[in-house]
């Protein structure tokens, strides 16, 4: 079986884990401090911070934007379940908005639609990696007066006009779980574009508790002035994240030599259809899906002759606990009527991308 995901964890990453294992400081130290500093020199925006999950990045991004309880945040449904459960957790409602059905990111159009007084954030996902139409979004929001965040966990890495991912908006949150571009084993960031936001949100990760500021007792905080979470990394996770950084370049450029490879031998071929994507992004590639006529039988018949292939994601909108704020939404109900993923990582091979061509070309509809 050819996967459609697998795990990079280098051989070497065993050393640097062993010292931070046996130094005696495990929890949130200097090899997180290490982590955000390198994460912010690649990105090219030094406002990181290091959390647990993605997820997590996400509900502190909506609590920095002060999403609260009654308020509407305008999200895709074509995403994975981590993108709106923290509306819920907030006490918000996710408003669902269209999206492009040869992208599978959120229509801008329909983002302006949508807006209304209850509006208090603008959600968009990167599908696959290829990134949004963020000035467009970004245009829309400053008219009205609303933060944009980003559920960047497809995109760690990829390119919106000449800028990496995580300098664009209010709030760009990335995912170092298990089979992302990089993984942490779990774990996650949040980019903020303003210091305000960062500093408010260094603290919160961690309850509220100041843990720079001077103590009279080492173990004792201060005056907590609002409360937060547990969200933060710790040092053996970042240990792990400064290793994968190591080879991160070599990873995209391989998922994105092998997207090249799909593009080039699956044009023009009765019954299937490549994503369209603009020359002045560059995706990250963590997916690569084609639109696909005969997709239930499609799917079948790839992982039957041993090729992994998957929606990946669910529409958020049909399950049970969104039965209340379920709308027609019919450029994504197009989508997912075509939508697979192929293998495109690290570890497809150029055997392994001639005989997936191959078998996509025999088992697509004619």
């Amino acid at each position: 079986m050819i996967p459609l995901f697998k795990v990079f964890m280098p051989e070497s990453v065993i050393e640097p884990l062993k010292i931070t294992l046996l130094s005696g400081y495990i929890g949130q130290g200097p090899k997180v401090d290490e982590f955000e500093k390198m994460l912010g020199e690649w990105i090219g925006n030094p406002l990181v911070l290091t959390l647990n999950s993605c997820t997590s990045a996400l509900q502190l991004a909506l609590r920095l934007a002060n999403v609260g309880y009654g308020d509407e945040v305008l999200t895709t449904a074509m995403t994975c379940m981590a993108t709106n459960v923290p509306i819920l957790a907030m006490g918000a409602k996710p408003k669902w908005v269209d999206i492009n059905p040869y992208t599978g990111n959120i229509d801008s159009g329909d983002i302006k639609r949508k807006i209304s007084p209850k509006t208090k954030a603008i959600m968009v996902v990167h599908w696959g990696g290829y990134p949004c139409d963020l000035d467009e979004i970004n245009a829309i929001a400053k008219q009205y007066g609303i933060p944009v965040i980003e559920d960047a966990a497809h995109a760690f890495g990829a390119i919106y006009r000449g800028k990496k991912i995580g300098n664009h908006s209010d709030f760009i949150c990335f995912s170092f779980q298990a089979i992302k571009h990089i993984t942490t084993v779990d774990g996650g960031a949040l980019v903020c574009k303003r210091e305000e936001d960062y500093k408010r949100g260094k603290l919160l990760r961690w309850y509220g508790i100041d843990r720079e500021g001077a103590r009279k007792d080492m173990r004792c905080e201060e005056d907590v002035k609002e409360f937060g979470y547990k969200f933060h990394m710790n040092d053996v996770t970042a240990t792990i994240g400064l290793e994968q950084m190591k080879y991160i370049d070599k990873i995209l450029e391989t998922y994105r030599f092998n997207a090249k490879y799909y593009d080039e031998h699956l044009y023009n071929i009765p019954g299937i259809e490549p994503l369209r994507y603009k020359k002045d992004s560059l995706s990250a590639y963590w997916l690569y899906t084609i639109l696909v006529d005969n997709k239930p039988e499609f799917m079948e018949k790839m992982n039957a002759v041993g090729i992994q292939v998957s929606s990946v994601h669910a529409r958020n909108d049909k399950h049970s606990l969104f039965k209340d704020i379920q709308i027609e939404l019919p450029m994504v109900t197009e989508f997912w009527r075509r939508m697979v993923s192929i293998p495109v990582g690290w570890w497809v091979t150029e055997e392994d991308r001639e005989r997936i061509v191959k078998e996509v070309r025999k088992n697509v509809a004619k």
